[in-house]
């Protein structure tokens, strides 16, 4: 059961820059960042509030580090903004396997690494009135995997 917004992800040209601007706007102050290799991405996480369930919800800013990262490819095509938005679970196996089984294409076979350690997976966005979704288990709630 999808329990929160993790994330919102926001891709940008100059993370740093970008940091700033959220920071001077709006006080949100980075709470982790990281380069995910895999995804070819350096990230951000600004820290939004926590929720109910023990999680919190944060922005993720993405910085693209190489030219054949999806990141890229989508801030070539489309520019700065809104990336994908990203639904909290428990259990994104079975999460993912459920929304499957309505029709919606998941697009990794198995859940992959995320930020903070997290497992995640992606939902096409033909699927989901074009919106790219993403199903986070974070590793704090991630018991089994």
């Amino acid at each position: 059961m999808l329990t929160r917004i993790d994330h919102i992800g926001i891709a940008c040209f100059d993370l740093d820059k970008t940091v700033e601007f959220y920071r001077a706007t709006y006080g949100f102050e980075v709470f982790h960042t990281e380069v995910n290799e895999e995804q070819g991405v350096r990230e951000a996480m600004l820290k939004i509030n926590e929720t109910s369930d023990g999680g919190a919800s944060y922005l993720q800013l993405l910085e693209p580090v190489r030219e054949d990262s999806t990141v890229a490819k989508w801030l070539a095509k489309n520019g700065e903004g809104v990336h994908h938005i990203a639904f909290g679970t428990a259990d994104v196996d079975a999460d993912a396997s459920a929304i499957k089984e309505k029709g919606v294409r998941v697009l990794y076979e198995e859940p992959r690494k995320g930020s903070m350690g997290s497992r995640i997976t992606f939902l096409h966005p033909k699927d989901c009135h074009g919106v790219l979704t993403e199903l986070v288990t974070s590793a704090s709630s991630d018991k089994e995997h």
